[in-house]
């Protein structure tokens, strides 16, 4: 069967059967998006397409997903929250006096019957 009788059949176009895309050379855009990332590592995708485009880029904001995918470059949505607490934390002063500084925490036990006792305690870090 001919092309043109099969596109007739399926009342499909020929000329979009014959159609080739022709895409540009990505090359140049996807190491510049590289090099933004590897400056600037907390920007996601629409922050670099922003750059991008006041660089002077016509670039769609679609081929620079496309593109940020590609090369690997995707941000983790959320810092685990096991490190939350630990990136704050600074160094702990040293009490040089009783009364100057006090730490608490919670601790609990269970009874013979299984119950549990939770119990609230203070501690003066110069005296112990």
């Amino acid at each position: 069967m001919s092309e043109r009788r099969g596109c007739a059949a399926l009342r499909f176009h020929c000329s979009s059967q014959r159609y080739r895309a022709t895409r540009g050379d990505q090359a140049p855009l996807r190491l510049r998006i590289r090099e933004i990332a590897a400056v600037r590592v907390r920007y996601g995708y629409p922050r670099i397409h922003i750059l991008l485009r006041r660089e002077g880029w016509a670039v769609n904001r679609k081929r620079v997903y496309r593109l940020y995918r590609l090369a690997g470059l995707s941000l983790r949505r959320k810092r685990p929250r096991r490190h939350v607490s630990a990136a704050r934390r600074g160094e702990r002063e040293v009490a040089a006096k009783p009364n100057q500084q006090w730490s608490m925490d919670f601790v609990s036990d269970a009874l013979f019957d299984g119950r549990r006792i939770r119990a609230l305690t203070l501690v003066d870090n110069f005296t112990r």
